[in-house]
């Protein structure tokens, strides 16, 4: 029997410590809130987006970071057996649109329930409201922690502290700084999943928009390095929404004020189709004002913003519009211009990009290459996917191949 000692009683740490116990090893999990979960009650909306139910393969097409060092952990421990493990442990699921699978009961609180009766089947002991300050190493062998409390022996401590993302959950970047005490190698975090600050000075009345069956993509001079179809949000900042979500997981190692966003509002039609289609909408109201001959096409809130890109007056009459003007104005629906400034803060990130090397961890068990018996599973880890249930999925899967892995 080995001691195992986990830091955090997140998605990562729960299923860690299970794994571990199962296995015949004394494990404590040591969590500095008050109680376990405390960032899975929030995800989705509190409603908790647990996995995608898709092939293994296929969702590692959905992993923006690091893909290689996952594909043997997702392949061993895909959605499939996570959605097992889960309706096994008692947690009725439910999958929507877009493959995400969620609790049949909308509560977030049923997957911690769920985590916890597996870690207690098996012995695991927690204790709560207690702080990690170090991990004590000897000879490159872990031998213990240290906490705000006291020492601890260990055999293995298996790192899950999550990223920097929403700091309030605990998230504060406590596993990155145990590496780099530790000699191990970190990436620097930034913001993924998180909403793009743009030039909204000329947009005020856009806040709040909804559109959805657009594509938004995201240009390098004239090479196009990030496109999404779907939906997004204006808002009091700039933009939002799924496809922003995930563009911003694309764009943040790069220098996002000097990116350009283009929105096409359009993207069913081609140049020549929605010509016709303009055509017919200008035929159909040639004696009104050019404002009032787009409300079938666009959403009110858009109309005046188009055509301030287009370069065209709002109140010209319909019949009068050049040729020229027209062309301007169908450049602007298959491309409306924004300018990106930052992304948001890295607090308000879904979840991290950045954090500890994978260069220098064994994929096959979370465990460091440098310092035996120390693993490093989840947010903690430089691996970060799209938004839909991928990252906890992450989390789940690393926290069960390192907790498996001590026997």
């Amino acid at each position: 029997m080995k001691r195992v000692i986990v830091i955090g009683a997140g998605a990562s740490g729960l299923m860690a410590a299970y794994a571990a116990a199962k296995n015949g090893n004394d494990v404590l999990v040591i969590e500095k809130n008050e109680k376990a979960g405390k960032k899975i009650y929030i995800t989705g909306k509190g409603r908790c987006n647990l996995t995608n139910d898709i092939a293994a393969d296929d969702f590692l097409e959905n992993v923006v970071s690091n893909r290689k060092f996952l594909t043997g952990c997702i392949h061993r421990y895909p959605p499939s057996w996570l959605i097992r493990f889960c309706e096994e442990g008692g947690l009725r699921l439910k999958t929507e649109r877009g493959d995400r699978v969620f609790p049949l009961s909308d509560k977030a609180s049923d997957v911690t329930a769920c985590l916890l009766r597996y870690a207690n089947s098996v012995g695991v002991r927690f204790q709560f409201h207690e702080k990690v300050e170090k991990i004590v190493v000897s000879d490159c062998i872990v031998s213990g922690i240290i906490t705000d409390k006291g020492r601890y022996e260990a055999d293995a401590v298996i790192v899950c502290t999550g990223g920097l993302s929403y700091p309030a959950t605990g998230s504060t970047g406590d596993g990155l700084r145990f590496a780099e005490s530790l000699g191990i190698g970190t990436v620097k975090c930034m913001p993924a999943l998180c909403g793009i600050v743009c030039d909204m000075r000329a947009l005020k009345d856009l806040q709040g928009l909804s559109l959805k069956n657009v594509r938004v993509s995201a240009y390098e001079g004239s090479k196009c390095v990030s496109s999404f179809f779907g939906e997004m949000l204006f808002t009091h900042f700039g933009i939002s929404g799924p496809t922003v979500l995930s563009m911003s997981s694309e764009i943040n190692r790069r220098p996002v004020e000097k990116l350009k966003i283009l929105i096409d509002l359009k993207p069913a039609l081609d140049d020549e189709t929605l010509d016709r289609r303009i055509l017919r909408d200008f035929d159909k109201y040639s004696n009104k004002q050019l404002a009032n001959a787009l409300i079938e096409l666009l959403p009110k809130k858009l109309i005046a913003p188009v055509l301030a890109s287009a370069r065209c007056a709002p109140g010209k009459l319909v019949h009068s519009v050049t040729k020229e003007e027209r062309a301007r104005i169908l450049q602007i629906l298959k491309g409306f211009p924004l300018q990106p400034i930052s992304l948001r803060p890295i607090e308000e990130g879904i979840v991290t990009a950045g954090g500890v090397d994978v260069g220098e961890i064994d994929p096959k068990n979370m465990q460091s290459k440098k310092v035996k018996g120390l693993y490093f599973c989840g947010e903690v880890l430089d691996v970060d996917a799209y938004t839909g249930g991928f990252n906890l999925q992450i989390a789940f899967s690393t926290g069960y191949a390192a907790g498996n892995s001590i026997l």
